[in-house]
């Protein structure tokens, strides 16, 4: 398996920029330079100033020439787009889902337990990940390609904004734990309408906190 000190520098400091963004050590409004990010990922600032690009290209960063790069903030209409798709899609998984095939209990139980222990350790970065792995999991089990797909499109933006809520609303995680079970029981108990119900209460709820989170 490749390592990241194998990969090229370019690749290296756009990995380690971006994650830094995603797990918001690089908070939005944040200004980063050429010098301290090539210092922090032990590289020159040509391949850093190749990541930043590549970045900019993503909308994670602003380019301002022979200052820096300002992390934008995750706007309050970027989080209304990403609640919106999340609903339209998760929504129509999570019923079509139903009958739930034993691999797809598993694999979110599976998750659940994952999530829990990560949240516990104070690993919120982890666990948002988690987070959106375990909604995946549903999507992908609905066997709909063009959907996946649009949904994977979500996916940075999702593990943003859901470590910011977490890092803002710590005491969410638990409240999220559980609806994460809800789902789960109503995939398990075979209600179609109980698990649509549970997605949308769930989302909802992230939305209102997510809205307070315009940074």
């Amino acid at each position: 398996m490749t390592t990241d000190t194998a990969l090229p520098a370019a690749e290296r400091a756009y990995r380690h920029i971006k994650q830094g963004v995603l797990e918001r050590r690089y908070a939005g409004g944040s200004l980063l330079t050429e010098g301290e990010l090539a210092h922090s990922v032990g590289v020159s600032r040509t391949p850093v100033r190749e990541a930043l690009l590549r970045l900019e290209v993503e909308g994670l960063v602003r380019l301002y020439p022979k200052k820096g790069a300002l992390v934008l903030p995750v706007s309050a209409q970027e989080i209304a787009d990403v609640v919106e798709t999340r609903r339209l899609v998760e929504e129509h998984a999570a019923r079509k889902a139903v009958p739930a095939p034993p691999s797809l209990i598993a694999r979110l139980a599976e998750l659940l337990e994952l999530q829990q222990r990560q949240a516990a350790a104070g690993d919120l970065a982890a666990a948002a990940a988690t987070d959106r792995s375990f909604h995946a999991e549903i999507v992908r089990n609905a066997g709909n390609d063009i959907l996946v797909k649009l949904y994977d499109q979500l996916r940075d933006r999702q593990l943003r904004m859901g470590v910011a809520v977490m890092h803002a609303h710590p005491d969410r995680v638990t409240g999220n734990l559980a609806d994460h079970a809800d789902i789960l029981d109503a995939l398990r108990s075979g209600d179609a309408d109980a698990a649509g119900a549970a997605v949308h209460r769930h989302i909802g709820r992230l939305f209102d906190l997510a809205r307070g989170q315009d940074r």
